[in-house]
């Protein structure tokens, strides 16, 4: 094995999706550096590896690091896992890969299972083009100007969620990008407790809180994006034919607001498209 840093995937739940490239990279390898070694390693066990185990993680101070570099730099191989998945997709290890670039170490990713790419692909929203926004802020008033930020994005949007804050983040979800967007929470994936539920933002956030089974284990949460204009001054054609039914029955500010939050839209484009005719 070439020495060097091997960035390895691993399982995020079924080891079943373990590769035969891990399991040989961290077989051969002369130090794992693992994110939380009791952790990885019962995984180590299950596979048969006895590679020495070494912690390395966001709050590893510079000795951590100086193992690993003594390591690879007295001709030797790391693989660097996380807890689960590919590691740095949300995981501790850019400080290491950084040194690496500035030693000149030779890296080399060794892939596999990511919950990103995994919820993606059973999300039934559109993967051309999206955006992963990790975790959101823990605090509701942060977490909220975050989503404000992103609200006008049209591509698919990906967040990570602790299961303790995901009903609470699904509830901001609808309420600053609007209800009516289609999303999809995907928890525990590859795992024996594995759902992924589809549908508009408002019955998501509803079906979730009702449900405290949904707000257990591991949870990505998954948005459409905003839809473009059609041309300038122009909404959805579902908004536009809500907010002519709403303007027949209500005050034409009080129905441009409606709209603007079930679409997330901005009040004083869907205001100024009613009155202009």
């Amino acid at each position: 094995m070439r020495s060097g840093l091997y960035v390895v995937a691993t399982p995020i739940g079924h080891l079943g999706d373990m590769t035969p490239r891990a399991v040989a990279a961290l077989r051969d390898a002369d130090l794992v550096a693992a994110e939380d070694t009791r952790h990885s390693a019962p995984l180590l066990r299950h596979f048969g590896i006895d590679t020495p185990l070494a912690s390395y993680h966001d709050h590893s101070g510079a000795g951590a690091r100086r193992r690993i570099a003594r390591c690879i730099e007295g001709g030797g191989a790391v693989a660097l896992i996380a807890d689960a998945g590919t590691p740095l997709i949300a995981d501790p290890g850019y400080r290491l890969l950084r040194l690496a670039a500035e030693r000149g170490w030779h890296v080399a990713p060794v892939p596999g299972a990511s919950a990103l790419t995994a919820a993606l692909s059973v999300a039934g929203l559109p993967t051309d083009r999206f955006r992963f926004e990790g975790f959101l802020p823990a605090k509701a008033a942060a977490r909220r100007a975050r989503l404000e930020q992103l609200r006008g994005e049209e591509c698919t949007l990906v967040f990570f969620e602790a299961p303790h804050r995901a009903a609470a983040a699904l509830a901001d979800l609808r309420d600053c990008l609007g209800g009516q967007r289609m999303a999809a929470a995907a928890r525990e994936l590859t795992k024996v407790f594995e759902t992924v539920l589809r549908a508009p933002l408002a019955e998501l956030a509803d079906a979730v809180a009702a449900d405290p089974n949904q707000t257990r284990g591991e949870i990505a949460l998954l948005v459409a994006g905003a839809e473009a204009a059609p041309s300038a001054g122009a909404l959805p054609k579902q908004a536009e034919r809500l907010l002519l039914r709403l303007a027949a029955e209500l005050p034409p500010k009080k129905a441009a607001a409606i709209v603007a939050e079930a679409f997330g839209l901005r009040k004083k484009i869907v205001y100024e498209r009613l009155v202009s005719g």
